[in-house]
Order: structure tokens, then sequence, then C-alpha cells
């Protein structure tokens, strides 16, 4: 068997120190300002260096960074030494990155979710590369006995053009590493970036094609036990009993245990524990209330209407905008609960030990998952490990460490190392949606058609706040009032991609494009309107920065040739969210009586693009699955048991139906602002805008494939 072997940080710095020296930087990723330091080799070795990262230049020109943040498919694996090569002027095929263990004691913000790892992790990369080029190029001058400041560096070297003299950054890293870091550094200006904004391959690329063990799924050690979990096959019910005898009677199982409300089936591989588990027999009983889809329906309408709402931002007077209005447009929208659906089941490998915890797998917040671990067991924290492996998607979910849990319960109970694996249907139907939600919009127009009132009420299941009270179109308009009503819900939620802009973006974009065709507005003048007020005379506090709004608004509007193409309908979507800002126009065109969306282009302010095809694929996949989910995907419920258990009946969008997406970068020189999630909220507005052009119909609800206007078109 071909197994997935982690090396641990501490590790991997006494191999290399072992190795034969070279120049060590120990750089803090806490402390965006603070310089990196020259680490002595002999003090890597001994393990009392504590740094939260080391950049390492090797003898053999092999340059390493050790990165922090679990790597998900975002590409941080490959940026991030990305930005380490461009400020050391390195040869990238010498540059390679090592993914880091969970270290709370020298890391910060350990965590993959909210597009948040490269702008985090910017500038310390970029003063890490530069200080090793300084030390480089010291390290030359003093061997050559020239000034520093007539040598220059290229693709790995360092130059002394007059002389001729040139030496690789190998050669120079045992020199280099005796030097004394300096207290300032100066960055490259943009304008000289000859990596960074070009198309460079992900570094796990052919790894993954030939199929080696990156996973979480192919973590394997020796004498570890498998074990698959059977919980309660509706929200809402407790365990009662259970009858084992069956299962333990089976080839290959070890133990059948329980635990909080769930039965686990030990064994020694999954296809055996799999064969015990489905002969198990439970019984359950009610524990809370079991919900339906239909019982959902009727609370959205009830607390729409009654509920205790908390207000989240009140501007001005709003019953004396809407009580002089000249037209008020009232409209509603609502989306289902979805799965996450990472093409990786959930999965994770624990051994529960007397004198400590070793945790292996896919997670996007490993402190939590030692938090809990450590809640569980008793065990110190500091005696508890987390290796993290590559993972399959997570969209979210892997933010939770429910599945962490189970194995560290299980190898406790079991006292023995043991992998927990969910099959498709365990990792559909064992909850932490995407909540439910309703939205309802309401807008008052003046005889001018200029919205002088704007209302939001925000229903959802476990959605905490549903609303964003303060993005866009908060601030221009001078009555307005956001508030929520939550209803607690025995179906778990957690976030999903994009947490609640993922369906407040499309609610929004939909209702605004209605109010500007009550209004007799263009759509994308309508909000450019808006925009302009809350640059101009903005209405209380505009925490969304306007002019990049307006920027993605009108490159888009541009790139689109917005209004000018002959029999084809234009939709316009525009939204800020995790620190960046994406407008999009979708394209419709009738063909054989049908429309048929052929095209998104997409206008993006994420800052300086790091890796050109890294940022294009996260663009086209977050419009394809946003596009995808707002059209299909749906997860409805029957006395509290989800109805999809599979893909066979959890629709997804198919290859003959995905658009071509057109990608547009501004480019405005500023820090990466984050892009994994800020393309999917824009996108099914775009559709749906496009759609009602192309019908004259209304997509209000989620997913459109049940809605009347969209039936018989997929």
């Amino acid at each position: 068997m071909q197994t997935l072997e982690q090396t641990s940080r501490r590790n991997f710095m006494k191999i290399a120190a072992a190795a034969g020296g070279g120049l060590f930087l120990g750089f803090h990723w806490t402390n965006s300002t603070a310089l990196p330091v020259v680490v002595d080799a002999k003090s890597i070795a001994a393990g009392s260096i504590n740094f939260n990262s080391y950049l390492s230049i090797g003898t053999d020109n092999i340059i390493t960074i050790v990165s922090p943040n679990p790597e998900i498919g975002q590409g941080i694996k490959t940026a991030f030494p990305m930005v380490v090569a461009e400020e050391l002027d390195a040869d990238w095929k010498q540059v390679k990155t090592v993914q880091g263990n969970l270290d709370t004691g020298i890391f910060e913000r350990q965590v993959t979710g909210g597009s948040g790892a490269v702008p985090h992790s910017w500038e310390r990369l970029r003063k890490a590369g530069a200080t090793a080029r300084y030390l480089l190029i010291e390290a030359a001058a003093t061997k050559w006995n020239v000034p520093a400041a007539e040598l220059t560096t290229e693709n790995g070297k360092v130059l002394h053009k007059t002389s001729g003299k040139s030496a690789t950054y190998g050669e120079l890293a045992e020199a280099a590493s005796k030097l004394t870091a300096p207290t300032e550094i100066k960055l490259k200006n943009e304008k000289d970036f000859k990596l960074i904004g070009q198309s460079v391959r992900n570094v796990d690329n052919h790894n993954i094609a030939t199929g080696k063990p990156l996973f979480g799924l192919d973590f394997y050690k020796e004498g570890m036990l498998f074990a698959l979990i059977q919980r309660p096959k509706a929200f809402g019910l407790k365990l009662k009993s259970v009858d084992s005898a069956a299962a333990k009677a089976m080839p290959g199982i070890v133990d059948v245990v329980t635990f909080e409300n769930s039965v686990a089936v030990v064994g020694k591989s999954t296809w055996q524990v799999k064969k015990a588990k489905d002969v198990l027999k439970i019984e359950y009983e009610k524990a809370a209330e079991l919900e339906s889809t239909a019982d959902h329906n009727r609370i959205f309408s009830q607390l729409m209407d009654n509920g205790e709402a908390t207000v989240r931002r009140k501007d001005g007077d709003v019953d004396a905008a809407f009580k002089n209005a000249a037209k008020v447009i009232k409209a509603e929208y609502q989306c289902p609960f979805l799965p996450h659906s990472p093409l990786e089941p959930m999965n994770f490998f624990a051994h529960v030990r007397e004198d400590g915890v070793e945790l292996v797998g896919p997670t996007q917040t490993p402190e939590r998952a030692r938090t809990e671990v450590s809640k569980i067991t008793g065990i110190a924290s500091e005696k508890i490990t987390v290796e993290i492996t590559r993972q399959g998607g997570g969209f979210g979910r892997r933010l939770s460490a429910d599945f962490v849990i189970e194995a560290a319960h299980v190898s406790k109970l079991v006292k023995a190392p043991v992998k927990v694996v969910w099959t498709r249907e365990d990792d559909m139907t064992g909850g932490t949606y995407r909540p439910a939600v309703r939205y309802r919009f309401e807008a008052a127009l003046d005889k001018d058609g200029t919205m002088i009132g704007y209302k939001l009420r925000g229903v959802g299941m476990n959605s905490g706040n549903s609303t964003r009270e303060d993005n866009f179109p908060s601030g221009s308009v001078d009555n307005l009032l956001i508030d929520s009503v939550e209803h607690k819900s025995p179906i778990t939620t957690g976030p999903w991609r994009a947490p609640i802009t993922n369906f407040l973006a499309y609610a929004e974009q939909s209702f605004l494009d209605e109010v500007a065709e009550a209004a007799g507005k263009d759509p994308v003048a309508f909000r450019l309107e808006l925009l302009e007020k809350a640059k101009k005379s903005p209405v209380n506090a505009v925490k969304y920065d306007v002019d990049r709004m307006i920027a993605v608004v009108k490159m888009a509007a541009e790139k689109s040739n917005w209004g000018k193409k002959k029999g084809v309908y234009q939709g316009f979507s525009v939204y800020f969210s995790h620190r960046s800002y994406v407008a999009q126009v979708g394209e419709i065109v009738m063909q054989k009586g049908k429309p048929v969306l052929k095209n998104v282009i997409a206008a993006v302010d994420c800052g300086i693009v790091i890796n050109q095809s890294g940022s294009l694929q996260q663009v086209r996949g977050g419009v394809v699955d946003g596009l995808g989910h707002a059209m299909y995907g749906n997860m409805t419920f029957k006395d509290g048991a989800p109805d999809q258990t599979n893909f066979n009946g959890f629709r997804l969008i198919r290859m003959n139906e995905i658009p071509e997406v057109d990608v547009h970068f501004v480019n405005n020189g500023i820090s990466p602002t984050g892009l994994g999630e800020p393309a999917l909220p824009p996108a099914g507005a775009a559709m749906a805008n496009a759609f009602y052009k192309a019908t004259k119909q209304r997509l209000r609800n989620q997913p459109f494939v049940n809605e009347e206007a969209f039936k018989g078109i997929s």
C-alpha cells in the first residue's frame, strides 16, 4: 500500500540542517512588521529556535518555506512560494513548500477560510524573500570584495556584471547564514515583478494527476483500524438501543462502540466495516421536532410576518419614506439547505494514548480540532499534535471538527489508532448544511425614480445574522431598515462557501434589478447612481470601498459591451465580500425557443493577482459553483430525514451547461484581498437577471429548476 507520510516542521528543519548547512531565516507569521532573522543551523537541529515559520536556502539551491495554512484547493501552496521567489529573484523550479503542522505557539491564523490566507501572509512572505536576497548579496560582496550596490540578482544567482562573476544562491547560502539580517528591508516595486502575475502551474498538479498520496483518505499508519459511524437517520432523533451482535460476528470486525448519539463499527478494512454497519439493529426515539421542508415553508411565513426581529441597521425615517413614496416594490426570495459535498468525504485519523494524542487529516481549522479533542479526552492541548493533509475540497465543511471528535472518541474507546471514514451518504446526510433562508425586500421610490427607502428582513434556519447590514446598498439610501429573525432547528448548519452572502447577493441583486425597472432606469446606471450617492453624500457608515465597487461595475459593463449586443439578453450583478469586489454580466441567447446561458463576463478586484492561472481557476470555479447550486442545488427533508443521500438525487451542474467565463482583473496595485469566495455570490443573480430579460419572468427562489418559469429548460 502506498501511504501518505507527514514530516513535521521541526523534523524538516533538523533534516535540512543535518544535510549540510545553508541559509535559514526565521520570520514571523504573527507580525507583518517584524523582519526575518538568520537562524543558526545547529540551533535548528537542537530545536531551540522559536520562530513562526522558516525560509531555507540549501547548498543544493533548493529554497523551501514551511506554510502554516491548510491547502484545500485555493492554491496557497503555489502562491506562497511565488511571493517569496519574487522578492528573492529565485529560480522558480528550485522553490518548494512544506505543509506546516499545527503550532499555535508560533503561528497565527492557521486556518483556511474567509479567503484570508494570502492577505494575512502577503507582507510577511515578501519580507522573507527580500531579506534572503539582501543577505546573499552581502555574502557575495564580501567574497568578491566589491560594493553590494554593484550586484544584481536573477534566476537564483548573484551577478557582478562588471567582472562577469556569478554565484548561485546555494553557493552563497553558507556564508550568508553567518550574517545578521537587516533591521529594515526594501521591497520591490510592483512594476518590477517578474513572477507575480504570471501563470504558474499548481505545485501539486503532477502528484494529484498521477494519484500520489496527498489527501486524508490516503493516510495510512501501520496497525491502524478503520471505523464507520451510524448517526441518527433524522435530525431530532436520539439513540435508544443498539443490537450489535450480528455486526460483531462478521469477519474483520474488532468492536462496535457507542458514544454520544452515534454507533461506531471498528475493523480492519473499510469494506468489512461497511458491511457490518449495514446489519446493525438500532432503535431511536424522538428528542426534538422532526422537521420537514413543508414545516420550514410554514415557519418562514410565520416568522417573516410575526417573528421577533433583531434590528441590524437603521438609518433615517423608514416609515415616513414608505408612507410618502410614489411607488413601493416588494419581493421575497428563498433558498434551501445545501450540503457541501466536497470530492473527498470527511475523514480523520486519531490515536489517543495516555501520554498524548496524534491527529492526522484534512481540516480547515486544526486548532479547533485540537481544542475539541482536548475537551473530550482530558489531555492537555500541548500534548496533542495535529498534522494537516491536503484536502479534497471543503467549502466550509471542514471548518467544523465533528469528524475529528468522532475519531478521537472511537480511538479512546477501543484504545487503538483509528481512522474514521465517511461514505458519500454519510457526507450528504450528516448535517452542517448551508442554512435555509428567506428574504423580504422592500423599496420606496419617489416621483423621479430615486430610491428613498429600503427594507430587508432575513429569516434564517440556524443562520445567526442572515443579513450583512453594512454591505451595499447601505450608505446609499437615506432611509433604511435591515433586521433578521432566527429559527432554531434541529437540522445542523455551518459556513458554506461565502457564508450568508452566497444567497443574499443573489436576492439583493435580483431585487435591485426589479427596483431599477420600476424606476425606469438601466440596471447598471441605477447601481452607479446609488454608489455615487454613497461616495458623495454617504448615509452614516459606509463599510465597503465605493471606488473599488464602481471600478468593477464599469469594467464589467465595458468588457461585456453592455446593452449593445443584438440577440443577447444580459443580466447584471455586483457584490462585495471577503474584502474583494466582483461584477458579473450573464448573457443568455434563445436556442430553439429556450433561453441558454452562453457567457458570463466577470470583472474582479482582488488586489494584486499573484498567480494568474490559480486566480482564473478560483473565479471560474466560483462562478460555476454559484450557477450550479442556484439552478439545481436542493436539500429537502421529511420528518427530519434528508431526502437526498447521494449524487443520484442531488443534481449538480453538468459540463454541457457550463457557460464560457471571461475574467478580467482590475490592476490597481493594492495588496491582495482574497479570492476563494468572492466570485460565487454574484453569479446566480447575473443569470437570473438575464433570464428575466429573455423571458420576462422572475426567478425568486432557488433552485431555479423548481420554479415554474424554469421548468422544461434543463
